[in-house]
């Protein structure tokens, strides 16, 4: 594995929040894409289109991640607005850790290839931690 880090999901304030910790901490963000940048997505509603899809911080050797929760998809209370992502080392890592974190779990978003470049999947395990697994080719 090469590392985990946090991504902290929120409703709307994505941007906001991580131009503030951007000035506290300096640095640039190594990504940012919002739910417009998806190729081939559907149409959606104007405000959902300029939602933040993904940015990556890095912050001393750690990357701080971000997300808005789509509209209807995840209800966000303080303490589960976060999920642990694992940034691995190969798809075969990548399936193992999943199907482990799977057991007694749910499959919120099945391994796949992703546009970006990513073998990438989501699964809330049974103790109801969100995790991001993740393997960029």
């Amino acid at each position: 594995m090469k590392a985990i880090d946090i991504t902290i999901i929120f409703n709307g304030q994505t941007e906001a929040a991580f131009n503030f910790y951007k000035s506290v901490f300096g640095g640039e963000f190594r990504n940012f894409q919002r739910m417009k940048d998806i190729p081939n997505a559907p149409a959606i509603p104007a405000e959902e289109a300029e939602k933040v899809l993904h940015v990556a911080f890095p912050i001393g050797n750690s990357v701080l991640m971000g997300m808005d929760a789509p509209t209807g998809r995840m209800q966000l209370n303080p303490g589960n607005n976060f999920m642990v992502t694992l940034d691995t080392s190969s798809e075969e890592e990548t399936t193992k850790l999943f199907n482990g974190l799977a057991e007694g779990g749910t499959i919120t978003m099945p391994l796949a290839n992703q546009f970006w470049g990513a073998f990438f999947g989501m699964v809330t395990d049974q103790f109801g931690i969100q995790w991001m697994l993740s393997y960029v080719k």
